[in-house]
């Protein structure tokens, strides 16, 4: 059954509705939308199978790739996971549980890929292997640890176990952005002012002082200096930050840039300390879940390996699955890499040696996920009076740049 992208008219409201639609026919997929009371405006198949499906590249004429099926937040997989989770536990077969879904699913990329899955099933094939044919939606950690629930007939609280982990990392990155909104917002409103006042104001009052024709203070000269500057080459400033910022993405973009660059932000101030907690709470977090749901060491460090975010520590990774390949023991490769925090290889050695592991892991993710938490509030009540500083100094090195002419000017009346 193929799978059609859709650009149609509501019949009711006469607004515009697209999606994705499964059928045998482009003729069925027309007959399936109006008996939706929807006129199909553009219809086309994604006939590129479940690669194209998966990256979402819609073959819309006109449309950018992936433009039509939209991109798919960790909430809305996390949700979709649980929902999974629910059906099959309350003893649902996996493909009326797959049909079930795809009706309360309104996101057309996720959409595409469950009919896809749907399909594959109904063919014989694994849920993780036909999830592992989407990259682009599922990642190789979700794959491979349905594949292990498939494997250990614990497919329900596998499901279960990844919907609180996609879950807790949503939590945890709409914290970071709600902290972040105000100061950024701040950040972006001060520069916003000071622009304004050196391109508008500044070169307005400064004309009066100009006409005078007298020795001016250094402090005026040198706002009269940074306005004009500013108000002449300003697009040449413009054109140099975004060629900075091109260079930077072009070198970050390269393998060596981007091991350089990971390492290099560990060194920062404040921020360093932040990023080693985020990944260490995303090993423990991602390590955790992957052996509590049935895979071996091995392939666990194989997965956790690609979803640290830090080039760094993916090249050291390999030194700790080479020891642990070893006989090693985990904490000891963790040690070497010099990485780690001390207190979480603690950890991971006294849950090694209790057998317990797997909880010790989610133990050390709660630990440090927490602690950023906590690391992220200190950093935004002090960004916060550092930019009313800094606007305050600003002000008042203008005011002061204003009125010591006026004053001058007073004294020689």
């Amino acid at each position: 059954m193929a799978v059609y992208e859709y650009k149609a008219i509501m019949k009711a409201s006469g607004k515009p509705s697209k999606g994705v639609i499964d059928a045998e026919s482009p003729a069925q997929a027309r007959q399936k939308l109006r008996d939706q009371d929807l006129y199909p405006t553009h219809l086309t198949e994604n006939a590129n199978g479940a690669k194209a499906k998966a990256a979402g590249r819609g073959q819309e004429r006109g449309a950018a790739p992936g433009r039509l099926l939209g991109r798919i937040s960790t909430r809305d997989l996390a949700m979709m996971t649980r929902q999974l989770a629910v059906l099959l536990r309350a003893g649902m077969p996996l493909v009326a549980a797959l049909a079930a879904l795809l009706e309360q699913t309104s996101k057309p990329r996720l959409k595409t890929a469950l009919y896809d899955i749907r399909d594959r099933i109904n063919s014989g094939g694994a849920l993780g292997d036909a999830m592992a044919e989407h990259p682009k939606v599922f990642s190789e950690l979700f794959t491979n640890m349905v594949r292990a629930g498939e494997v250990s007939g614990t497919l329900e609280e596998v499901l279960v176990r990844l919907a609180d982990m996609l879950e807790q990392q949503a939590k945890i990155k709409s914290q970071i952005l709600a902290s972040l909104a105000y100061p950024v917002f701040m950040g972006f409103f001060a520069v916003a002012v000071v622009v304004f006042l050196m391109m508008v104001i500044v070169p307005r009052i400064t004309k009066i002082f100009m006409k005078q024709e007298a020795e001016l203070p250094w402090l005026t000269k040198a706002l009269i200096a940074g306005s004009d500057f500013l108000g002449s080459y300003w697009y040449i400033i413009v054109a140099v930050i975004f060629g900075v910022l091109g260079i930077w993405r072009t070198w970050i973009g390269s393998e060596k840039g981007r091991r350089t660059w990971d390492r290099i932000k560990l060194k920062f101030p404040l921020y360093g300390n932040l990023h080693r907690k985020l990944v260490c709470a995303r090993f423990a977090r991602t390590m955790g879940t992957m052996l509590k749901s049935g895979l071996t060491m091995l392939p666990a460090i194989d997965v956790v390996t690609n979803v640290l975010g830090n080039a760094h520590l993916v090249q050291k990774m390999d030194d700790v699955k080479a020891g642990v390949r070893r006989g090693r023991d985990l904490a000891t490769p963790m040690r070497e890499t010099g990485f780690f925090p001390s207190l979480m290889i603690q950890m991971v050695d006294l849950g090694q040696k209790s057998g317990e592991i797997e909880d010790m892991m989610l133990r050390v993710s709660e630990t440090y996920d927490e602690d950023v938490r906590l690391t992220i509030g200190a950093l935004v009540s002090l960004l916060e009076p550092i930019i009313i500083i800094f606007m305050g100094i600003f002000v008042g090195l203008l005011v002061t740049a204003i009125l010591l002419p006026i004053l001058q000017m007073s004294s020689n009346l």
